[in-house]
């Protein structure tokens, strides 16, 4: 080969260098731009986000010194509320206000028509709608404990209404009355509540709750609506959960109406639940008592190994999987532990006198439990 033509190659492979190098120096720039331009980004999002949220917390317009009337319904969740007060104008963002309340726990708001400004900072407007500063003054009040049946909660409303209590529970299982109800919260009453086995249809549907009433003698429709309404806001709540889960309302119910009768003062819900989901699973029956006692129909302090022959499809001694319907109103306790059940290899639970519960895996350990902590008959 010819010196003249060893030299071209060597041109040619040093061109060749500098325009890899040349483009490698491209490349170099262009993914530094590039990570300059998402730290940029990432940090301006931070920083406007860290703005956006001081600003969303600052009142509204400092200044103002209109007075609105907003209503807040019986019933209503914490998104309800936040977005009632951003939609009248009283805070500017309903996500950061919901987010606030549960950041500092904030609990106890209730109902009525109040007199709010947007000049108001977000813990007074939290501080009026829990001191209860309302327009109306409340003429009545009726509060609904957890674990109550439709009968102790029929008893309630009459003896706070003056109405008979036969009146009252006969007013509550009204064939029209609950499909007007169904019509109303289709979401929430399905036909589940018609099933032929299902002893009252409104059954754990009344959700335990104080409730103000703002006018003389309210009607019974009108409280148990208000009742109704408000498991609906609560369950709203969990709409994702019940969703992710495939749970139906009325499976949801029942479960956590069994975990709410079952649970003492002490009792752990979370890992209840997992007894009963762990006997559901493994095909056995879930032999709770109280399903018992409310297929007899009355309160008793012990379940007799003769109360368990009772014929119902609610005594799930006889009949394995969930009973056809609630067995009592369920807090919102037993309702998280229903949806978020502990994972343990439990099958059976015991509660002591004390108000303890013992849970043990197998019925060797069941029966020794028993017979420490069970009085014999």
């Amino acid at each position: 080969m010819s010196s003249e033509k060893k030299e071209t190659k060597k041109e040619i492979i040093h061109q060749k260098l500098l325009e890899l190098q040349s483009e490698a120096r491209i490349v170099r720039k262009i993914v530094f731009i590039i990570a300059i331009a998402l730290f940029l980004i990432v940090g301006g999002v931070t920083v406007g986000g860290y703005f956006y949220i001081k600003s969303a917390l600052k009142p509204v317009d400092p200044d103002s010194k209109t007075e609105k009337i907003i209503e807040i319904p019986i019933g209503s969740s914490v998104s309800g509320i936040a977005q009632i007060l951003e939609d009248n104008g009283i805070i500017k963002d309903a996500r950061v206000f919901k987010y606030y309340v549960k950041l500092k726990n904030e609990t106890g708001f209730m109902a009525g028509d109040y007199k709010l400004k947007p000049s108001m900072s977000i813990p007074e407007i939290i501080e009026r709608l829990k001191t209860g500063k309302a327009m109306k003054k409340v003429v009545l009040k009726i509060t609904i404990p957890e674990g109550k049946q439709l009968k102790e909660i029929a008893s309630i409303i009459a003896e706070k209404t003056n109405k008979k209590e036969e009146e009252v529970f006969k007013k509550l299982n009204d064939k029209s009355f609950i499909k007007a109800m169904m019509a109303k919260y289709p979401d929430i009453l399905t036909n589940d509540i018609l099933n032929k086995n299902v002893k009252y249809p409104l059954e754990g549907y009344l959700f335990p709750a104080t409730y103000y009433f703002y006018k003389e003698n309210p009607t019974v429709e009108e409280i148990a609506t208000e009742m109704i309404d408000k498991t609906k806001s609560v369950l709203q709540e969990y709409a994702g959960q019940i969703k992710e889960k495939r749970y139906s309302v009325h499976q949801l119910l029942t479960m956590a109406s069994l975990i709410e009768e079952e649970a003492t003062k002490k009792a752990d819900r979370d890992r209840i639940a997992s007894v009963f989901y762990n006997r559901i699973k493994s095909g056995m029956p879930l032999q709770t008592d109280p399903t018992v006692l409310y297929a007899k129909g009355k309160h008793q302090e012990r379940v007799l190994y003769e109360d368990l022959e009772v014929d119902s499809p609610y005594n799930t001694y006889k009949h394995k999987g969930l009973p056809p319907g609630p067995i009592a109103n369920a807090g919102t306790m037993s309702i998280e532990a229903a949806l978020n059940p502990e994972k343990t290899d439990f099958l059976y639970f015991l509660a002591t006198a004390d108000g303890d519960v013992i849970f043990t895996k197998t019925l060797s350990e069941h029966n020794k439990a028993k017979a420490e902590h069970i009085t014999k008959n």
